[in-house]
């Protein structure tokens, strides 16, 4: 069994998987996410090591770089059995500390969740127990786990005096079928707006891609819909309340596209198509100042996602868009990058390989060399990519060896599905851990 050695005064030399309570912890290695069973190491050995490495290192002294290397070792973790268990034990030394704050255990709680690692349950168990519940993060990601264990610290959160965090317990409880919303519709309007904003990254966006609630969240996330000013914002809350059966986000975007002030009719046009699930993409043609607003960051990052959301479903009229971003050889930033993938995969672009593939060799960035290789990969050069795979394990930047290693996975599972996909991008490249 393998176990982190820690040096830190007053901590003991090592934290062992069999402290956390979990039954035998050996025998409970069997099949987690994306189909992997016991013993399974689908990465680089020297990958697996080094981020062991530096998952110890990161637990000694808090690395600037820590919330790269956590939304890393969130999309390589469920690859490698001996990574993974590294991760549970550093998760049950942080919450020992309680150093729910730190990126480090924002990812690895969530990373651990998802997966469906049955160690981890008891480890978010005594988190439940303290004093913030382990914070929004440990609540989100009690909504991947339907582990029993969890079933009666989630319910005295749930009947907490704070308004916050019962609210996000009693999202949990929907989300493991123990609620069937009522609770959660009676605490909705006592939700300070500071907290909405927090609850709609840390907890809803995950639900986005994660489990669908029960149709009773319905009535709360109504309630926090009326209050939300922020379209990008109002889109998650609608998202998750459309997957919830609930018809009405549908409804009235689609009210607003055609009835509302003129100003706003593309923008809802957009949230409406991204409501109707399968629906072919809009002829809209999307602007920097729209695609900003439907940003589930503040307008005023002018964050990219929803344009290459409506790339990646074949939107023709994101392509002048597109051009626009790609149009300068060398490609200098990720949105460039992204953008050239695209053009080179859905427009005909092929020239545009070949400036993905001058970036994944020589961009000025070390950080920019992952994504375009893994864009050169999704756009269709398999061969060079994987000629580059080899030498970019190897890189410094946590995020040129995650999608080194994604690249290198690919190739071996002969996987059809894109590298790229909106999630891993945000954690890899960005470091956001929702």
């Amino acid at each position: 069994m393998s176990s982190i050695s820690m040096t830190s005064p007053g901590e003991p030399t090592s934290f062992s998987v069999a402290s956390l309570g979990a039954p035998n912890p050996e025998a409970t290695l069997v099949s987690w996410s994306h189909g992997m069973g016991k013993g399974a190491e689908n990465l680089e050995r020297e990958v697996a090591e080094r981020l062991q490495g530096e998952l110890a290192a990161a637990l000694r002294r808090r690395p600037s770089h820590e919330a790269k290397l956590a939304g890393v070792l969130r999309v390589l973790g469920p690859q490698s059995a001996s990574l993974q268990s590294s991760a549970v034990e550093a998760l049950g030394l942080l919450v020992k500390r309680e150093s729910f704050s730190r990126e480090l255990y924002q990812g690895l709680v969530r990373m651990l969740a998802e997966s469906g690692d049955p160690r981890v349950a008891p480890v978010i168990a005594r988190a439940l127990c303290s004093e913030e519940a382990g914070g929004f993060c440990t609540l989100s990601a009690c909504c991947f786990s339907n582990d029993p264990v969890l079933r009666e610290p989630l319910a005295k959160v749930a009947a907490s005096r704070h308004a916050h965090l019962a609210f996000a317990a009693e999202v949990a409880r929907l989300a493991r079928h123990e609620s069937d919303g009522t609770h959660l519709a009676a605490i909705a309007p006592k939700i300070k707006e500071s907290h909405r904003i927090a609850l709609c990254v840390e907890v809803f966006l995950p639900l986005t891609r994660g489990p669908a609630l029960g149709v009773g969240a319905g009535p709360a996330l109504a309630v926090l819909r009326d209050a939300e000013r922020h379209l990008g914002r109002w889109l998650v809350l609608a998202e998750v309340s459309t997957r919830a059966a609930d018809p009405g986000p549908l409804n009235e975007a689609t009210s607003k596209a055609r009835n509302g002030p003129g100003s706003a009719r593309a923008a809802w046009s957009l949230v409406a198509w991204a409501l109707s699930n399968g629906a072919p993409p809009p002829s809209t043609r999307p602007t920097v100042e729209v695609i900003a607003r439907l940003s589930d960051r503040p307008s005023a990052d002018r964050d990219t996602t929803f344009l290459f959301r409506l790339a990646a479903a074949g939107a023709s009229s994101v392509r002048p868009m597109l051009e626009s971003y790609a149009h300068a050889v060398p490609l200098s930033d990720e949105v460039s990058i992204r953008s050239a993938l695209y053009l080179a995969r859905d427009h005909g672009r092929d020239d545009l390989k070949v400036g993905l593939e001058a970036a994944a060799r020589g961009a000025r960035r070390e950080d920019l060399k992952g994504i375009a290789l893994a864009g050169l990969w999704d756009s269709g050069a398999h061969d060079a990519a994987t000629a580059i795979a080899d030498e970019a394990l190897h890189a410094k930047a946590h995020c040129t060896l995650a999608w080194a290693s994604l690249v290198k996975l690919a190739a071996l599972q002969r996987l059809d599905t894109p590298v790229v996909d909106e999630a891993t991008y945000r954690r890899v490249q960005s470091g956001w851990l929702e």
